[in-house]
């Protein structure tokens, strides 16, 4: 029963890896399809959130059985209870990645008031930490949870500079005030994806060392 309990785990953490992987894509796809005013991959984006939720679910519903028939403690129920938390964190950054989608259906083929040049910054440097994310949690590595929890601070200071200068924008210019918004709203999201990320690497601390941590 001990070996096939330990298989169990193994599989509910290579699901969240699989659903890691597919966040992954539904925010790249969306960011792009912002970039590109591409219609199609923000349609994509949000179908691929679907293969996200459904994952969520699964992992849920197993690691409660697990629960439920093997009662764990120690180590063991903190894999079980860090999985619970952090595929509400990843669900909740795919849900951030449909938002991108829904922004540039929103703004169609509208000139942009700029060019997009800080907000593809700003998701690149949170690609590296969801991609680093997901590695520490493989091997569960605490040191580089932390670092990458660290790496929300890059991502604080350039949505502070980004929206300083969309305001910037719509003071002298109001006609663009939509528009702002909706980049507004953007960089929001991409903000909260990296504050969930972060989530994700204090959770993976407390799986591997047992110490809660509260980083930035």
């Amino acid at each position: 029963m001990r070996e096939q309990f330990n298989k169990d785990i193994e599989n509910l953490k290579h699901m969240f890896i699989d659903m890691g992987e597919k966040t992954q894509e539904v925010i790249q796809v969306a960011v792009e399809s912002l970039k590109e005013q591409d219609i199609e991959k923000a349609n994509l984006a949000i179908q691929l959130d679907d293969k996200v939720d459904a994952l969520e679910h699964e992992i849920e519903n197993r690691c409660l059985l697990l629960i439920a028939l093997q009662q764990p403690i120690a180590k063991d129920l903190r894999n079980l209870g860090t999985l619970l938390k952090v595929i509400t964190d990843m669900e909740r950054i795919g849900d951030y990645g449909v938002n991108i989608a829904k922004v540039t259906i929103t703004i169609g083929n509208e000139a942009f008031i700029k060019p997009l040049v800080d907000i593809p910054k700003m998701s690149e440097i949170i690609k590296e930490m969801l991609e680093k994310c997901i590695d520490s949690f493989m091997r569960e590595d605490s040191d580089t949870a932390r670092n990458v929890a660290e790496m929300d601070d890059q991502v604080d200071m350039l949505y502070t500079s980004i929206n300083d200068e969309l305001v910037a924008i719509i003071t002298q210019n109001p006609s663009v005030s939509k528009q702002v918004m909706n980049l507004m709203m953007v960089t929001r999201h991409l903000e909260r994806i990296a504050d969930h990320i972060t989530n994700i690497c204090e959770r993976i601390i407390y799986m591997v060392t047992g110490e809660r941590v509260e980083i930035n």
